[in-house]
């Protein structure tokens, strides 16, 4: 009766139950770290633009800009994938999905979202002890005297990232898993 998932939210989200209170919190969540990635992408292109000056005007760059550069690189992916994800932002190939009935297709998203799943918590348990190490020996990048930074911040924002990306993908996978078995918002079933 209902083949069809019904309403679109974003772009890329052709799944029902998009406007749940429980995803309404965690697309607050995942909208917030996307904000927080968008500041420090502002934060390191000034920094990038202070250090050019400071060498062309000064002959004196900036300390520690390529260290802040290439740990803000990494924290801004993490930052930003869980709302990528959201919004249908990931890239994939989608050929064969547009080519299957609506209930297929949520049959399709349901598998792939399980692996990402998966994919999260391997990436999680990875990162856990990276950070554990960051954090309880205070590694930090750069040279003594000069710049010094810990890394542990950057870790901790892998961390949440992943947390944020794998609920994101559970989140797709109960919601693809209900359109593929044939339930609505409208009626909440077949």
């Amino acid at each position: 009766m209902a083949d069809a998932p019904t309403k679109t939210t974003d772009e890329g989200d052709f799944l029902p139950f998009a406007g749940h209170p429980a995803l309404r919190v965690l697309d607050r969540c995942t909208a917030v770290l996307n904000a927080f990635g968008t500041m420090l992408i502002v934060g390191i292109m000034l920094a990038i633009n202070a250090d050019v000056m400071g060498r062309a005007l000064f002959g004196s760059p900036i300390s520690g800009v390529p260290e802040i550069v290439s740990m803000s690189i990494v924290a801004i992916v993490f930052l930003q994938i869980a709302h990528s994800l959201r919004t249908g932002g990931l890239t994939r190939a989608e050929i064969l999905l547009d080519h299957l009935p609506p209930r297929a297709r949520a049959g399709m998203e349901t598998v792939y979202c399980l692996v990402g799943v998966a994919l999260c918590v391997i990436l999680f348990n990875g990162l856990l002890p990276l950070f554990d190490r960051a954090w309880t020996r205070n590694i930090f990048v750069g040279a003594i005297g000069d710049f010094t930074a810990p890394i542990w911040p950057v870790r901790l924002i892998m961390l949440i990232g992943t947390a944020a990306l794998g609920l994101q993908f559970l989140a797709r996978t109960i919601r693809a898993g209900l359109a593929a078995a044939g339930f609505s918002e409208r009626t909440g079933h077949e």
